[in-house]
């Protein structure tokens, strides 16, 4: 499938990518690179949502199932480009590297999903029997699946792949996330006479040590529903000589299959009651963070940071679809799941869409200092993004 002329239109479209730093909100310069590459491609259809996210569409001679490639273009900051030993947006190659901010998370994967698809078209002269989406997504950093749900809505697809970073395996499912904030409310005081107040952070302190205590639910595929301390600040803020009347915690929810807003909620909300009951002075309450943002096209997204988990059984149809055309490329996937949370929070948790996850490069290089993609996985995800698709049109 990669000629040596194709693997080098792919490498390229990667590093044009991470050179356009492409910040949530930011990503203007990579959805343009993204709607060239379509075009150039052949795809029959280039669309810009409300949002920003570019969909490119091609539709086989003949109706059947719609799959749909995910990945976002968007990527975390650079706080200190001078702790880089490549140049965060240069797209070095070095060592058989691509070095810069983006290239495993993810924009390795969307190059190599949108040339895939370009090329398996191309080679079957769009003879199959169905329609193949790529979907450039925006603000993922900060809103897992928000943007999607337009995507979905849009062009209702059958099966999703979602690219980000999978080390080649094969993932059927994923903790979802949620952003809780516990809030405890006083009575402000000088400090030199603290009787005279109720100290917000004392009240704080008694209800982590309580939350300390709860204990974490468990699925057997994705383990430990985790509920982490990850914040907290007092009010007022700095607080010399005044006994706080506020204190703010913010807690890591990581969610499993079939938790809803009010499962994940009650347990904090029964203990805030317990020592209500104990304490007249104490009030608290809980809910999930929430928050909107502004896209490159001037809307605005933002929801409850509340993004679900969801997992297919082994020998779900897609996944077995999706298995057998990774093996049909020469890759050798584990079944395995991701240890964080992507877009098919919405897809699969929210829409029950048949989703899986196949990405190159590794989960632990995300987020990281000099980050990069090799551009062997990067080749090589191209063939199996090429795999799946033979798989899944293997009979038109």
């Amino acid at each position: 499938m990669l000629t040596a002329e194709r693997e080098q239109k792919l490498i390229e479209l990667c590093r044009a990518l991470v050179r356009s730093r492409s910040y949530s909100g930011e990503e203007a310069g990579a959805a343009a690179l993204v709607q060239q590459a379509f075009r150039e491609l052949g795809y029959d259809d280039v669309v810009v949502d409300e949002y920003g996210n570019v969909l490119g569409r091609i539709q086989g001679t003949r109706p059947g199932k719609t799959i749909l490639f995910d990945g976002h273009i968007d990527t975390v900051p650079v706080p200190d480009a001078s702790k880089w030993t490549h140049a965060p947006f240069g797209a070095e190659i070095a060592d058989g590297k691509i070095y810069g901010r983006g290239t495993s998370d993810m924009k390795g994967s969307v190059a190599a999903m949108i040339a895939a698809a370009g090329f398996f078209a191309a080679d079957r002269a769009k003879n199959f029997a169905g329609t193949i989406c790529v979907a450039a997504v925006v603000h993922e950093e900060c809103f897992e699946g928000v943007a999607a749900r337009r995507i979905s809505a849009r062009i209702q697809p059958d099966y999703v792949v979602i690219g980000e970073s999978s080390e080649m395996n094969l993932k059927r499912g994923q903790r979802g996330r949620a952003e809780i904030v516990v809030e405890t409310f006083g009575k402000p005081a000088h400090s030199a006479n603290p009787r005279a107040g109720v100290n917000a952070v004392y009240k704080m302190a008694e209800l982590i040590r309580e939350i300390a205590l709860l204990q974490a639910p468990v699925h057997p595929v994705l383990g430990e529903g985790i509920l982490e301390l990850t914040d907290i600040k007092s009010s007022p803020y700095p607080g010399a000589s005044v006994v706080p009347d506020y204190c703010r915690a913010t807690y890591d929810r990581r969610l499993l299959v079939g938790e809803t807003k009010a499962s994940v909620l009650q347990p904090l909300q029964e203990l805030i009651e317990k020592l209500k009951r104990k304490d007249a002075q104490f009030d608290a309450r809980v809910h999930f963070a929430a928050d909107v943002q502004k896209c490159y096209t001037g809307a605005e997204i933002g929801d409850e940071r509340f993004f679900p988990g969801w997992v297919f059984e082994s020998d779900d149809e897609f996944v077995q679809l999706a298995l057998a055309g990774l093996r049909s490329a020469g890759l050798k996937p584990e079944l395995t799941q991701y240890s964080f949370c992507t877009n098919g929070s919405h897809y699969a948790g929210e829409a029950g869409i048949r989703t899986i996850g196949f990405g190159p490069s590794r989960e632990n290089l995300a987020h990281t200092i000099d980050e990069y993609i090799a551009v062997d996985d990067l080749l090589k995800s191209a063939e199996g993004y090429y795999g799946i698709l033979r798989s899944v049109f293997q009979k038109g």
